[in-house]
């Protein structure tokens, strides 16, 4: 992806980044207004379809957790295949540092929140919360600084957000799949193999991917693998090149790659996800009621845990890695930024918001740990948003003086 592409890109993220804002804010007006209870009968409103004998019965919340979010999760692995095969992460210079900084930022927020919740075995099911970064909503916030901050910090957000993404994709199918089901669970692996069997033999029409894309979604659904995987395969399976007879051969890449199927689903669907889908899950999700909550329900280890995690873990595992892999020449920083805002980039992958909030769903289905998995994760990625934002503005603000001083 070259530079103008990268730049239109975090600028639709940025926009998405204040539509979440927005949507997050009414979620919390709302569940703590007289309309409160009809939040609750909104999110639990019965939603049924069936065909062909086969039925999924689930409130609204879970179709909008496990539907709408698979949609997410695809679009989410379509950007990391592209970034992986022809884009920032592709080069193995430019990969480097967000790779080591990813996973400093994923392993020190899950060993703050382990630490925290020690011994109780059932609260040490979320560890993975503080582990993620909200990229929409920490781009949202670096367009607020506009030039402040380099284009290189940007791209070096946006490429270890990514890496989050695959990160937490991994830690879905290792550790939040239970009650396996066996025969849906072969039904999903011949869908998949159908999918990349279309890949193989040079299928290059979506509408074949997107219907066996939807009977894998059921399949998963029904094994007890979450279904937002289903998501991740099908993109994996989409092809990144063209036909190269004329039909997808994009001249932005010159290699097939600008019109190819990959980037047509893409360009497709990142208006939906950015508008409709996360905000909707914002809305869904963003919604604690403050009744009863006073300081010391922060203090207690869930939330401690995760907003610790969050605002102390994301900046500390960032920074440490990212500090090592520098100082011992396996990467450098990006160009024309220094320790200060790298630091303050750093301390932005502490929003974890919608990844949190939607691991928290994972680690805690039951309703009692709801309203301390969402205070944390809001209290932890205000925190973050607030100090990264104060530490990039005064950062480059005294880099514009010191620029626009005459040399002496």
């Amino acid at each position: 992806m070259k530079l103008p592409a990268i730049r239109q890109f975090l600028q639709s993220e940025a926009t998405a980044g204040v539509a979440l804002m927005i949507t997050s804010a009414i979620a919390l007006i709302w569940a703590n207004s007289p309309a409160a209870p009809l939040y609750e009968a909104f999110l639990a409103l019965p939603v049924t379809m069936t065909a062909g004998g086969i039925g999924i019965d689930k409130p609204l919340l879970l179709w909008i957790n496990d539907g709408l979010m698979a949609v997410f999760f695809l679009l989410v692995g379509l950007e990391i295949k592209r970034e992986v095969l022809a884009g920032e992460l592709s080069n193995r210079a430019k990969a480097m540092l967000p790779g080591i900084a990813a996973l400093g930022g994923m392993a020190v927020p899950a060993l703050v929140y382990v630490f925290f919740n020690w011994g109780d075995p059932v609260t040490l099911q979320g560890w993975a919360i503080p582990a993620a970064t909200d990229i929409a909503f920490a781009v949202g916030v670096l367009a607020l600084l506009g030039s402040r901050v380099p284009t290189t910090l940007r791209i070096f957000l946006l490429a270890l957000a990514i890496m989050d993404d695959l990160g937490a994709i991994v830690i879905i199918a290792a550790f939040y799949s239970h009650g396996i089901v066996p025969t849906a669970l072969g039904f999903a692996a011949i869908a998949g193999l159908g999918l990349f069997w279309m890949n193989l033999i040079g299928v290059r029409s979506l509408t074949p991917y997107m219907l066996l894309g939807l009977v894998l979604w059921v399949c998963v659904l029904k094994s007890g693998i979450h279904a937002t995987l289903a998501g991740v395969a099908l993109a994996f399976a989409i092809p990144l090149r063209g036909d190269g007879n004329g039909n997808g051969n994009g001249h932005e890449h010159g290699n097939g790659h600008e019109e190819s199927p990959l980037h047509r689903l893409e360009h497709a669907l990142h208006p939906w996800v950015a508008y409709l889908i996360l905000p909707v899950f914002a809305l869904a999700n963003a919604g604690v009621s403050l009744a009863g909550i006073t300081p010391a329900s922060l203090a207690e280890p869930v939330p401690l845990g995760i907003a610790l995690g969050l605002f102390v873990g994301k900046q500390v595992g960032v920074m440490l890695t990212s500090w090592l892999a520098v100082r011992f020449g396996l990467s450098a920083l990006p160009a024309g930024a220094g320790w200060v805002q790298f630091y303050g980039v750093s301390v932005l992958t502490g929003i974890g918001f919608t990844m949190s909030l939607f691991i928290g769903n994972l680690a805690f289905p039951d309703p009692e740990h709801a309203v301390a998995v969402r205070l944390g994760v809001l209290a932890g990625s205000i925190a973050s948003a607030l100090f990264g934002y104060a530490l990039l503005y005064v950062a480059g603000a005294t880099r514009a003086v010191r620029v626009a001083q005459p040399m002496r």
